[in-house]
């Protein structure tokens, strides 16, 4: 043990001298990087979240709601595009706790019009749905969701579609097929918007969360979508219907003080509305996400990369990351959290613009890193 402990203090002291000793020094550097970057960039604005254990909240913001518009604060409300499909999912779990539903249930059951299974042994269940592994081609008719098609209409292109594999087998993902749930809670003289609002933003009490865009643009305070002209240069923009149409795949509207809350739920925070078997039913991994394992920004830290129900589940040193991110015109949002260190991360946009790859995959290296110190801190104790 006499060799063990000087070598351990070297490495605690080498270490502290390549990465801040404070807890909050490294966030302290990530938010000025976060903010310069945006800067030079010239992106129209955005807001960031992080939670930890112990920790108040923190929030940063740069930026405006549009050119003449108003700052962004923790009121103003971007789309989150295909993070909704995480909302979709705790959704979807709560069905499955109240009985309502089942993970088993077939999208034969669900809309008994359609018919979308090419193996009669293997029917294409809610779990693949939320899955993204309903084994069809990756993003199926999105080119008829951006032209504007009627959703009956797709649905019946979808039931002509052939399988790349068997339903469960392989990563397949999607936003058509989401069309099937707003179809079902249609059917049933409700909405996918009414059912969810009064199931999981009401009872969360998320102060500015909403589905729709006549809800973002009724919103009190709504960031406005901006697409790129040019190198640095961005343009406000109209906000599209269509992908509001597949309200359970990217319908969602929220604000940094909603991802404040989500965040905390997904950490156990609210157990009488989300509970831990939940969370760990939707982040199980389940089929392998081979090209994930490739993105520029990832690459260097990714280990191994699944998709569960609703969820991304990423794996950096044996710490597990469970990620989602959403793109719709003007707009890009990410969302984290990671059971293991009892840490959420949320960033929003209102501008198309890749950096959130880079500041996502940043971010969780050096809070990966900062732990690590920490680790070799108690050990030295």
């Amino acid at each position: 043990m006499r060799f063990y402990k000087p070598f351990i203090a070297l490495t605690v002291l080498v270490l502290s001298l390549a990465f801040p000793a404070s807890a909050d020094t490294w966030v302290d550097a990530f938010a000025s990087e976060l903010k310069a970057t945006a800067k030079k960039k010239k992106l129209p604005g955005l807001a960031f979240v992080m939670v930890a254990p112990s920790q108040p909240t923190r929030f940063e913001f740069y930026g405006k709601t549009e050119k003449s518009g108003t700052l962004i604060d923790k009121e103003t409300v971007f789309r989150l595009a295909s993070v909704s499909k995480t909302f979709t999912a705790v959704f979807m779990a709560q069905q499955v706790k109240e009985k309502k539903l089942t993970w088993k249930n077939s999208l034969q059951e669900l809309l008994p019009d359609y018919k979308f299974d090419n193996y009669i042994d293997t029917p294409i269940l809610l779990q693949h749905l939320i899955g993204q592994s309903t084994g069809f081609i990756p993003n199926a008719y999105d080119n008829l969701i951006e032209a504007n098609y009627k959703l009956p209409r797709v649905l019946e292109h979808l039931e002509k579609l052939d399988s790349l594999c068997k339903p469960g087998v392989c990563y397949t993902y999607q936003n058509t097929f989401f069309g099937v749930l707003e179809e079902y809670y249609r059917q049933k003289k409700t909405t996918f918007a009414d059912e969810i609002t009064k199931s999981i933003i009401v009872p969360l009490k998320m102060p500015t969360a909403s589905v729709g865009r006549n809800a973002l643009m009724a919103s009190k305070k709504w960031a406005k979508p901006h697409a790129a002209i040019d190198k640095n240069k961005w343009v406000s923009v109209r906000v599209k219907d269509n992908y509001y149409k597949y309200s359970p795949a990217a319908g969602i509207n929220a604000s940094a003080a909603d991802m404040e809350i989500w965040l905390k739920a997904m950490l156990l925070e609210y157990p009488d509305i989300i509970d831990k078997n939940m969370i760990e039913t939707l982040t199980k991994p389940r089929v392998k996400t081979k090209r994930e394992l490739d993105r520029r920004e990832w690459r260097n830290q990714l280990t191994d990369a699944h998709y569960g129900l609703g969820w991304r589940i990423y794996n950096v040193d044996d710490i597990e990351i469970i990620y989602h991110g959403g793109w719709v015109q003007g707009y890009r949002a990410d969302v984290a959290f990671s059971p293991q260190l009892g840490v959420g991360y949320a960033l929003l946009m209102n501008a198309e613009s890749n950096l959130i790859n880079k500041l996502t995959a940043t971010f969780w290296k050096d809070q990966i890193k900062a732990h690590k110190i920490s680790l070799l801190a108690d050990i030295k104790k």
